[in-house]
């Protein structure tokens, strides 16, 4: 079988699981309407049943999938249902880093925080915070309907690391130059483990995984979720907004510390410096000071040594999963993926 056929079954195969985990969420959401006779309540729950129905790539739940594949599942049935609340739990976890980030597009809509704020900006981020709380609850309950012991604990602790890596990503706001290092240990917590390693074991421990699989898909999925983010910061400040469905200054404007501002920071001229510590984080900057920073960010050598971690990522990833006792047939299927989540323009 070809390069290019092999792609185009795991981007069919991808494209079905997609529309499978949508169609499980749609009917998950239909029969959990607003326990509550109220408009102010139903209107809450149509942003939020919205929210999880209306795009979003589904990565967690295709990587599931295919962890349940590479550890040789033969119904996968269970996996699109543990790919269904890894979505949910996600959802929930949006809607709080939305409100935490004050981000006012996702998906190239309003954030849930922002659509409910018509009755006040309190009101709003409050309400989000209990949608989210819903949304994640839902999830614990989906995933009780197939989850054993080993299932549950991956889930638990896939929640634990990105709770963790979130609360390292606010302690990093809140100082000064936390550097390169500091910047990929929050990366490897709130992005890798959460985005892909845990998916691909709990996709493989639903088909009854020995843990040498699971061992080999952690060593394959850390460095890809770390290369994935890695391409995320690079997008949210260089990429379309038309295409990414958010806007390319959010990450700016919140002062993200990023590996990619770590490393500008850490080549820059004193006066580059300035100009970094004047608008990176400010609320007020704009499409001319954000040129500015870019500019930096390029003429740093920020962005190549970002764009060079990322190849290097990848190739590590795929050392590892040429080496794994991974189904083989599943290897190419996973190759291809990995392009797909690292080279991405949204």
């Amino acid at each position: 079988m070809t390069a290019d056929i092999v792609e185009s079954t795991t981007r069919e195969i991808t494209a079905d699981v997609r529309r499978r985990v949508d169609d499980r969420l749609a009917a998950f959401l239909d029969a959990h309407p607003a326990p509550v006779a109220h408009p102010g309540v139903a209107e809450g729950y149509r942003l939020l049943h919205e929210f999880v129905t209306c795009g979003g790539k589904r990565i967690r739940p295709i990587l599931c999938y295919w962890g349940w594949r590479g550890a040789g599942g033969e119904d996968d049935s269970a996996a699109i249902t543990a790919g269904a609340a890894l979505e949910l739990n996600h959802a929930g976890l949006l809607i709080h880093d939305d409100v935490i980030d004050g981000s006012t597009l996702r998906r190239g809509r309003p954030t849930v925080h922002r659509a409910l704020a018509r009755r006040g900006e309190v009101f709003g981020h409050a309400a989000a915070i209990l949608l989210g709380a819903q949304v994640q609850a839902w999830a614990d309950e989906l995933l009780s309907e197939i989850a054993g012991p080993s299932v549950r604990a991956l889930f638990d602790q896939m929640r634990a690391e990105v709770l963790a890596g979130q609360y390292l990503d606010i302690l990093a706001h809140h100082r000064e130059d936390p550097g390169v290092d500091q910047a990929l240990n929050v990366i490897r917590f709130k992005t890798a483990k959460y985005t892909v390693e845990r998916p691909l074991q709990i996709g493989g421990a639903l088909a009854g995984a020995e843990p040498e699989v699971l061992a080999a898909y952690s060593r394959f999925g850390v460095p890809l979720g770390e290369a994935f983010q890695l391409r995320d910061d690079v997008l949210g400040v260089f990429g379309d907004p038309a295409a990414t469905g958010k806007p390319n200054l959010d990450d700016l404007r919140e002062g993200k510390q990023t590996v990619l501002i770590a490393h500008a920071l850490a080549a820059c001229s004193p006066a580059q410096r300035h100009q970094v510590r004047l608008w990176h984080g400010n609320p007020t900057l704009d499409e001319g000071h954000a040129a500015v920073l870019r500019q930096i960010i390029l003429e740093t050598g920020a962005l190549a040594r970002v764009e060079s971690t990322i190849e290097l990522l990848v190739e590590k990833a795929i050392r590892e999963l040429r080496s794994s006792p991974v189904d083989p047939g599943t290897h190419t299927a996973m190759t291809v993926l990995a392009d797909v989540l690292t080279r991405r323009t949204r």
